[in-house]
């Protein structure tokens, strides 16, 4: 502050004409504040009179630098606020200050607690520590500093933290031994390895020469800026076997001079014996305390100009404001007027200068621009006890790490780990212990998920055509199953399609040359040629099953096969009907038989059947659309088979018993017909079609409840392969049998023959 302020006073540029007086007070650390400030605000006689209106009121001081300590600057802020007198302090980082509207008269050139406290956490998140042990005092600077650091700290997990008690009187030294023994303790079975320490210099040389005495080794303190530089707890023996020590500290600014300022001494002693005895007081020269500063001189210029610098911006300060208030240039000097606190304090708000390259100013809390360092306690360079190694930019807010420089206690001078729970194998989630996300187990991803990096508790499951086995980072493909026209099956099934194709065409060949004979009108004339048709349409629906099921193939495979069976199975059931009334209720029922063929009745039960099949094919078909083809995962998760809508078991049961009493009605009129002519007599082929129908889906049925996948495609279309050639081989093939082989049997006089047996053996 002399330094400062004796710059001014010869400097021709600032204040030219005027010079700046000043008084300096202790408050002697615990705490004598309140006093000063007192005597600050009083007038000239010492008194401070009560009046209703101080605009005109004139303090002692017009402004006051300091106090040091956060707890002291926020008592004199109080005070200070109710006259206006503007406050600049050095040191004091409470955030508390930086709120205008309570403390409109206070001002900084330190950064704030809040600042130091993102400084530590951005030291933390580079080295990766997530697991800390935090010791704060139990004082308004040690409370405020943990409030900040919670406020903020989503990193890292605190493992325990303590207070740090100080020694207020001797009556207390043995509780408080106890005390710091029992915090040294707690600090040596943690498995933390970084320890932050936010308290006043006060308590820890106590506390450090408890951590000597239990030998505790291997750690990174992170003193907070009150510690960081304290020349005294550097010079501690065997502090250095502690571990590596950090501290967040103010910038350090060039000040070319002061150095020697400091340990500079009377021009003579005669002058200084004459201002000791021109008053009591002496605060310019103090020539008693030469030999301490000589002591102290070489640890006072390892230690950095920090808080001298903020001190020394803080005169600036005042100085540059009442130069804009008195309106001072270099040719007219300054203006001769009275000064007011409350005009001086509109100025130090707006101040904005260059001093030592540092820019010097304050936002709209009182704040400066300027931020925190990060600096390493060494030992093995003297004269240089503080090193930097990291710098704060609070406009970036960007934490700049000089790796190079840092020096580490670790044997191979690596940076050690703190760390709650080891990092998770690839493929692995973490799971909490407790309530701390930095304290986990690491438990593997099960089968069809996989470890998604952006959530670290989770395991995603995998897309429907992709598959993962357990503990993996990533999905892969299932492997996709499908009838393939290349497999044997396919080949085999397409062969039996094909031969059931050749034959219908030839069945229809055939019936075409012999339309007009006995045995193809037997068979049902015209009604034939429809039965071959769809046969040949069924025929034709087999290949659907082949190859990649689209919509269009599933929808094929649903309507056509179906439709085919259904059309076919009335129009066998309503020729075994048409025989047995022809002869059995033509002579019984005549009337009903005359309404019958009036009426097309064959015609009319056929196109029914069709048009109900038809609707209930279409209704299934909408109820269970989109998508008709769907993968579905078989018994082994990485096997996807491609196949038709999952609900065909509903389906098919709806479709067939649809079918089933189509067949059940057949296979009574063919039963009721057996006693009929032997041409006209078909139970026993009808009866081997219809056993062959319920047989194939009780086989399918046992099949899709034992199997899966492509072995049920195989089946479904065997099924209806089966079923058509049953029809066409066991209805049909008897019937080319006598057209080719028995020509002689396929005469009107034959069955005329036939139909007298049967008439002559009723009467």
């Amino acid at each position: 502050m002399r330094f400062a302020v004796e710059e001014i006073n010869n400097s021709s540029a600032l204040l030219p004409g005027i010079s700046l007086g000043y008084e300096m007070v202790d408050v002697c650390y615990l705490t004598n504040t309140i006093h000063p400030v007192l005597y600050f605000l009083s007038d000239n006689r010492s008194q401070l009179e009560i009046q209703t209106n101080y605009t005109h009121y004139h303090p002692r001081v017009l402004a006051v630098i300091g106090p040091d300590s956060s707890s002291a600057a926020v008592a004199a802020a109080h005070l200070l606020s109710l006259f206006l007198v503007p406050q600049v302090t050095y040191s004091a980082t409470s955030q508390a200050l930086s709120n205008p509207k309570v403390f409109p008269v206070a001002f900084r050139t330190i950064p704030s607690s809040e600042q130091q406290i993102t400084v530590i956490l951005r030291l933390l998140r580079r080295f990766r520590w997530n697991w800390v042990i935090v010791l704060s005092s139990d004082d308004d600077y040690g409370q405020q500093n943990m409030q900040a650091l919670r406020a903020q700290a989503s990193w890292p997990c605190i493992a325990f933290q303590e207070i740090i008690p100080v020694q207020t009187t001797n009556q207390e030294d043995r509780g408080i031994r106890q005390r710091m023994e029992g915090i040294v303790r707690k600090i040596v079975g943690s498995t933390a390895k970084v320890v932050i320490v936010l308290t006043l210099e006060l308590p820890l040389p106590a506390f450090f020469q408890e951590v000597l005495l239990q030998n505790v080794t291997g750690l990174v303190w992170i003193a907070c800026e009150a510690w960081a530089i304290d020349p005294s707890l550097h010079s501690i023996a065997n502090i250095s076997s502690i571990g590596t020590i950090f501290g967040v500290a103010a910038q350090d600014v060039l000040m070319p001079g002061f150095a020697d300022f400091r340990v500079r001494s009377p021009s003579s002693p005669a002058e200084g014996a004459r201002e000791r005895d021109a008053a009591e007081t002496c605060n310019q020269v103090c020539d008693q305390c030469l030999p301490k500063m000589l002591l102290y001189d070489k640890i006072l210029r390892g230690t950095g100009n920090r808080i001298d610098f903020n001190v020394y911006s803080a005169v600036y300060v005042v100085a540059h404001a009442l130069h804009q208030l008195l309106d001072c240039n270099s040719r007219k000097g300054c203006r001769k007027q009275k000064v007011y606190p409350w005009q001086l304090l509109q100025q130090v708000a707006q101040v904005k200068f260059t001093l030592r390259s540092t820019t010097i100013r304050f936002d709209k809390n009182g704040d400066p621009p300027s931020g925190f360092e990060v600096i390493q306690w060494q030992w093995g360079t003297p004269g240089f006890p503080f090193k930097q190694i990291a710098a704060y930019d609070p406009v970036k807010k960007e934490l700049d790490v000089f790796t190079g420089a840092i020096t580490w206690h670790t044997p191979n001078n690596t940076a050690p780990r703190s760390v709650c729970s080891e990092q998770c194998e690839p493929g692995h989630k973490k799971k909490l212990i407790g309530s701390m996300a930095c304290c986990f187990e690491c438990v593997p991803c099960e089968a069809g998920t996989f470890f998604n990096t952006s959530d670290n508790f989770i395991c995603q499951k995998c897309p429907p055509d992709m598959w993962s086995d357990p503990g993996q980072e990533h999905c892969f493909k299932r492997l996709v199953k499908y009838l393939e026209w290349d497999d044997l099956t396919s080949i085999l099934l397409i062969f039996c399609s094909a031969s059931g194709l050749s034959m219908t065409l030839g069945i229809l060949a055939l019936f075409l040359r012999y339309s007009e004979t006995p045995v193809v009108k037997s068979a049902g004339g015209r009604l034939c040629f429809l039965v071959i048709a769809t046969l040949s349409v069924g025929f034709c629906s087999i290949p659907f099953y082949m190859g990649v099921p689209t919509e269009a193939k599933c929808l094929c495979r649903q309507t056509i096969s179906s439709l085919c069976f259904t059309v076919c199975v009335s129009c066998i059931t309503v020729r075994s009907f048409q025989i047995i009334c022809a002869f059995k209720m033509a002579s019984r029922l005549p009337a009903a038989y005359d309404f019958w063929m009036k009426h097309h009745g064959q015609q009319v039960f056929i196109g029914v059947v069709s048009a109900a099949k038809f609707v209930l094919v279409v209704a299934t078909v909408y109820i269970h659309h989109p998508p008709l083809a769907e993968p579905t995962v078989s018994s082994d998760p990485a096997v996807m088979n491609l196949m038709c809508n999952t609900n065909y078991k509903s389906n098919m049961i709806g479709h067939n018993i649809f079918d089933m009493v189509l067949c059940f009605l057949c296979f009574c009129f063919a039963y009721i017909g057996k006693a009929l002519p032997k041409n006209y007599n078909e139970a026993k082929y009808i009866t081997l079609c219809m056993t062959c129908y319920f047989s194939t889906w009780v086989a399918l049925c046992l099949v899709r409840s034992l199997f899966e996948g492509m072995v049920v495609t195989v089946f479904d279309a065997g099924t209806v392969l089966t079923n058509l050639l049953s029809i066409t081989v066991g209805y049909f093939g008897p019937k080319c049998y006598v057209i080719l082989f028995h020509p002689e049997r396929n005469t009107a006089a034959f069955f005329q023959t036939a139909i007298q047996s049967y008439t002559m053996r009723h009467d």
